[in-house]
């Protein structure tokens, strides 16, 4: 039990000597790389259309799915760009209310998140709770690159380990 104790109280201490370091290090997200030049599906209760500035804004259980992303939330705005031949594209997403990101087995919620298209990655902040099979990580914010797999966390960045519950030592 000493034993047992005393390697708790190392691996606690590395940990909180590292923690800063590692936070700013790329984790895994999602089980597969996403392609964010897939189409962009959405679906919301509303949607208001705005010609002057060229955007959209979808409210009321706004789901949207690209892929194998999947992103939902009480509102999204759709900011569009035109390209040098006049044609439009979407430029970003973003979204607000109870957010909700999900990537094969990983989710992360916020309170806010904005998807650039063009560069693939979707910054989560406010309250951001990542749930993955290994655990649990809060923080402030949460930088997913979905064509790399991988995402980044920084603001107080705080996790829950879960020592083995083997009971043949």
């Amino acid at each position: 039990m000493t034993h047992l104790r005393a390697l708790l109280i190392c691996l606690m201490s590395t940990l909180w000597l590292t923690a800063p370091a590692t936070a700013q290090n790329a984790v895994a997200f999602g089980s597969a790389q996403a392609d964010p030049s897939q189409p962009v599906e959405v679906t919301s209760d509303a949607l208001a259309v705005n010609q002057v500035d060229g955007s959209a804004e979808f409210t009321g259980s706004v789901l949207i799915v690209q892929g194998v992303m999947r992103l939902s939330a009480d509102r999204v705005m759709v900011v569009y760009k035109t390209d040098e031949a006049g044609k439009r594209a979407i430029e970003r997403l973003e979204a607000t209310g109870n957010v909700l990101l999900v990537s094969g087995p990983d989710a992360a919620e916020a309170q806010r998140a904005d998807y650039t298209i063009d560069d693939g990655t979707i910054v989560m902040t406010g309250n951001v709770l990542v749930n993955q099979a290994s655990g649990s990580l809060t923080s402030q914010r949460l930088v997913v690159n979905l064509t790399t797999g991988t995402a980044s966390m920084a603001g107080r960045v705080k996790t829950i380990l879960n020592p083995s519950t083997d009971t043949d030592n």
